[in-house]
C-alpha cells in the first residue's frame, strides 16, 4: 500500500508540473494570442502530454520490460488522446452549458481527467509483476 501511495504522490507531482505548463500555455494562447479556448486547451494539453510521458515513465511508472518504447509511447498517446477527448467534452459542457469561466472549468476538468489518467495508465502501461 505504501508503494502505491508513493507512486500516486509522484504521479501528483508530475501532474502538477504538467498542469502548470498546460494551464499557463492555455491562458497565454487564449488571452495573448486570441486563440479560442477549445483550441488553446487542446494545444496546451497536447504539449503537456509529451512532457508528462517523459516524466511519468522516468519517475512514476515502471514500463513493461517486453514492450518496445515506441509501443509504450503509442499506448500513452492513445490513453492521453482519450483524456484529451474527455477534457474537451467537459470543458465545453462546463463553459457552454453551465456558464462556468474557462479558467475555473480547466481546474475542475484537470482533476477529473487526472484520476482517469492515473487509473488507465497504471492498468495499461505498468509492469504488473513489479507493483
Amino acid at each position: 500500500m505504501a508503494k502505491w501511495f508513493n507512486q500516486l504522490m509522484r504521479f501528483g507531482v508530475v501532474g502538477m508540473i504538467c498542469f502548470i505548463i498546460d494551464y499557463t500555455l492555455m491562458i497565454a494562447l487564449t488571452e495573448l494570442c486570441a486563440v479560442n479556448y477549445l483550441f488553446s486547451s487542446g494545444i496546451s494539453f497536447s504539449v503537456s502530454v509529451i512532457i508528462n510521458y517523459w516524466l511519468s515513465m522516468h519517475f512514476v511508472f515502471q514500463g513493461k520490460k517486453y514492450r518496445h518504447k515506441t509501443t509504450e509511447l503509442m499506448f500513452f498517446i492513445i490513453l492521453s488522446l482519450s483524456g484529451l477527448f474527455l477534457t474537451e467534452l467537459l470543458m465545453w459542457l462546463l463553459v457552454e452549458k453551465t456558464g462556468l469561466l474557462y479558467r475555473l472549468a480547466k481546474i475542475v476538468v484537470t482533476l477529473l481527467v487526472m484520476i482517469y489518467n492515473f487509473v488507465t495508465k497504471k492498468i495499461f502501461l505498468e509492469n504488473k509483476t513489479k507493483n
